[in-house]
């Protein structure tokens, strides 16, 4: 295997709708294993990738390696009190397995050496991202949110099926 850098950049508000398209192919896949098929419309919704991306704090990351965009991450930071959040997270459909999410984390971190906390949460069947996030980066799972523990920081109807879910935490500090 090849060693292959990894690099962040803010991504181009021009570049926007293609992220937003490879972000919601890679997430298809695992709902598709899943469920079988998609619900009406993408995963994440349209109206729920603007909202995430606009939030105040967001920034838009692309990830790249060797000079090619292998992904994204969309990351909120709160300059005042340094506990930010993990909104968002994906390599392009085909650039799993070798590494690249790691490194990718890596340089997040690295991005934002003043964080305290970071926060991020995956669906209960997403057992590759359970495994990377416990396993690979660190993170510990702080809950676990279902239907008579729901998360609060998701109300109202969701885009998967089932609402279940886990929230991790790492602390960096």
């Amino acid at each position: 295997m090849t060693h292959q850098t990894v690099s962040l950049t803010v991504a181009d508000p021009d570049d926007l709708p293609h992220f937003k398209e490879e972000l919601q192919e890679a997430f298809s896949v695992a709902v598709i294993d899943e469920y079988g098929a998609l619900p009406d419309g993408p995963i994440p919704s349209d109206e729920d990738l603007d909202k995430a991306i606009k939030a105040s704090g967001a920034v838009a990351l692309r990830i790249r390696s060797d000079g090619k965009t292998v992904g994204g991450a969309v990351v909120t930071i709160d300059e005042e009190t340094h506990h930010n959040t993990l909104d968002l997270f994906f390599l392009k459909v085909g650039e799993h397995g070798r590494g690249l999410g790691h490194k990718a984390w890596l340089a997040i971190e690295a991005r934002y050496p003043q964080t305290i906390t970071w926060q991020t949460h995956t669906p209960y069947f997403e057992k590759r991202n359970i495994h990377f996030y416990v396993n690979k980066c660190g993170f510990k799972i702080t809950a676990f949110h279902h239907a008579k523990h729901p998360d609060p920081h998701q109300p109202g109807p969701r885009d998967l099926p089932d609402d279940e879910g886990f929230l991790f935490e790492k602390i960096m500090r």
